[in-house]
């Protein structure tokens, strides 16, 4: 379905995130006549008429008619098409119920894929890595001379750039569970791992593990981590499938990269920390490779990548502690990922806790009764449950329970002797407290005695 498609037809805008404004202000540029809905909160419909005013203004702008959110299938029944934000769960009751009495459900993503069918695309997901995976493969070709596209569920909505004045070579496009069944044709598709997330979203396990590999469905080539064994075998029937982290491709070596046995790259010339980040690496590397550009010649800029903020970002040192920011991480494999990154996590004080969607916390407290940290501190919305957790199987470390981050900040502090280092790497999404991962970085920041505003952004988004 094209934009065009949506002239005459009864039209509504499914939540105001910065993917609902993209098609909102999308929509009134290419259908200026077309009546619109936004379903949201009085707040969200506030801020859309004044993003429509300052974007036209006057009666160029247009009315903007509202409904209440949530809605109910009697609601969204009466539209013809609802494009949905990307958090709403495709898989509600009433959702279901309006499809059935014929209200079709498109997003952003599907719709700028509609508009771009010669695109050349390379697109990412995966339940960790993936922002640092795109935003490498991006810099990378860019360090070949390419003119790359970087968007997506990165932090720049695609429909931002639905008309581009010069088209770029490649388009690099970070999607998210909730948009990989959206994807139109992919010359290469790229997923970093698959562990347990969103299953508030999907449901359950299966179905998250389906809708992340629906990306699989559009790609000519498809680039998987060859160290997780159920991602191998669910693609291994693909007719053209690349692989990742073994011995015959792009992988980790004890010096650095290497490309089969032939080492390419010391460790030292990705100025990313922790192992997985080498294992992203070789990810864009054989991503890259796969869309038949030279991944060898691109090694030379890996070491001028600026890591992105908030995934271990270091934020210095304040009264004698180290702080680091990887509020990114939102399941408890990727806490586990930021403790293993440090020097000496013995020394350090780790900060979990947010929203609750249920995930498995045990793998957790298995591994960091093995290997301590000096203390965990537990915060948020599921901070009862994880803490039974913890509490049940036991460790070497300080375990307290705090209400909300500002506590959470103050409890790392007291406990964290002088050198050691305050890690905010929460296991969880941030929704109990925060708008976003970015909302709740910036905040920890501010209570570790930083300035928030410097903490930087996605550097590279849009067209370069």
């Amino acid at each position: 379905m094209r934009i065009a498609d949506l002239a005459g037809l009864r039209v509504a805008i499914w939540g105001y995130g910065r993917e609902g404004r993209a098609a909102l202000l999308a929509l009134r540029r290419r259908l200026p006549d077309l009546p619109l809905t936004l379903i949201g909160s009085a707040a969200e419909r506030m801020q859309a008429q004044a993003d429509l005013d300052a974007a036209y203004g006057g009666e160029a702008a247009g009315t903007l008619q509202w409904l209440a959110a949530p809605p109910d299938a009697a609601v969204l029944s009466a539209f013809d098409v609802v494009i949905k934000s990307p958090g709403i769960s495709a898989w509600l009751p009433d959702l279901l119920d309006a499809r059935r009495n014929g209200t079709r459900f498109t997003s952003g993503t599907a719709l700028w894929f509609a508009e771009q069918p010669r695109a050349r695309v390379i697109a990412v997901t995966g339940t960790k890595g993936k922002s640092t995976t795109t935003a490498l493969i991006a810099h990378l070709l860019r360090g070949l001379g390419r003119r790359v596209a970087l968007a997506g569920n990165i932090g720049l909505p695609l429909l931002e750039l639905v008309d581009p004045a010069q088209p770029p070579d490649w388009w690099v496009i970070e999607l998210s569970s909730f948009q990989t069944g959206e994807a139109g044709p992919l010359v290469v598709g790229v997923v970093t791992r698959l562990d347990e997330e969103h299953l508030d979203w999907h449901g359950s396990r299966a179905r998250y593990v389906a809708d992340k590999l629906r990306l699989a469905d559009a790609a000519r080539v498809l680039v998987v981590n060859a160290q997780q064994p159920e991602l191998l075998r669910l693609t291994e029937r693909h007719p053209e499938r690349h692989r990742f982290g073994h011995a015959e491709g792009w992988h980790a070596s004890a010096a650095g990269i290497a490309r089969g046995g032939i080492e390419i790259a010391p460790r030292a010339a990705l100025a990313l920390p922790g192992p997985h980040n080498v294992l992203n690496a070789c990810a864009a590397l054989a991503a890259i490779e796969a869309a038949g550009e030279d991944a060898v010649a691109a090694v030379a800029a890996l070491p001028r990548f600026r890591p992105l903020p908030h995934r271990l970002q270091w934020l210095g040192e304040c009264d004698g502690l180290g702080y680091v920011d990887d509020s990114i991480a939102t399941t408890p494999q990727a806490a586990l990922e930021a403790l293993g990154s440090l020097p000496d996590p013995g020394r350090a004080t780790l900060i979990v806790g947010g929203h609750e969607r249920g995930l498995d916390w045990q793998p957790f407290a298995q591994a960091v009764r093995l290997r301590p940290p000096q203390a965990i501190v537990v915060n948020g919305a599921n901070a009862a449950r994880i803490g039974a957790v913890l509490r049940e199987t036991g460790g070497a470390y300080q375990l307290q329970m705090v209400a909300r981050l500002a506590d959470a900040v103050a409890a790392a502090r007291a406990c964290t002797p002088t050198g050691g280092t305050i890690v905010l790497s929460p296991g969880a999404p941030s929704f109990d407290q925060f708008r976003d991962y970015a909302e709740r970085g910036r905040a920890f920041a501010a209570l570790a005695g930083f300035d928030p505003d410097a903490i930087g952004s996605i550097e590279g988004l849009g067209i370069a």
